[in-house]
């Protein structure tokens, strides 16, 4: 079940390029304990020097703390836009799942969205999944609707 997490007021939000950055940031935080430039390149398949040029942009904006050879904190604004960025992320994978997209094709579309999405919509999405997913008959209702069009569409009747 999805609730809104978040109310409309809107925080500042950063570009598409640091919101990836943020919300894996957030991740590994949360898996590991810590981030460290390295994890953060592999993860982003990116050099690790256009990591510590994200970072120190980051730092300077205040979404985290960063020290050469330290390591790097999430601010209170960096951990709440990382766990809203998350919470993004995995709503639009579960609303893909919802509608029955084939599970391979959904990270690269919820990837390719995303960034492009307006959390007014995020937030009836997350509706819209929580209809489908606390009655199953709607959910079997849907896949039949599905199995309609894909069958008309190529060529039988149903």
């Amino acid at each position: 079940m999805f609730i809104t997490l978040f109310c409309l007021e809107e925080l500042e939000m950063p570009t598409p390029s640091m919101e990836d950055y943020i919300e894996q940031i957030y991740i590994l935080i949360d898996e590991k304990g810590y981030a460290r430039v390295s994890d953060i390149a592999e993860v982003l398949e990116v050099h690790p020097s256009s990591v510590t040029k994200m970072v120190q942009r980051l730092d300077k904006d205040e979404y985290l703390v960063y020290e050469k050879y330290r390591g790097l904190v999430l601010t209170n604004k960096g951990k709440k836009i990382g766990k809203r960025l998350v919470f993004r992320h995995e709503l639009l994978e579960e609303f893909m799942r919802v509608i029955g997209l084939a599970e391979s094709k959904i990270y690269h579309d919820v990837e390719g969205i995303e960034h492009h999405i307006s959390w007014e919509a995020i937030d009836r999405i997350g509706d819209l999944v929580e209809y489908f997913e606390e009655d199953q008959s709607r959910m079997d209702q849907l896949r039949e609707i599905q199995r309609k069009n894909e069958n008309s569409s190529s060529g039988k009747d149903s």
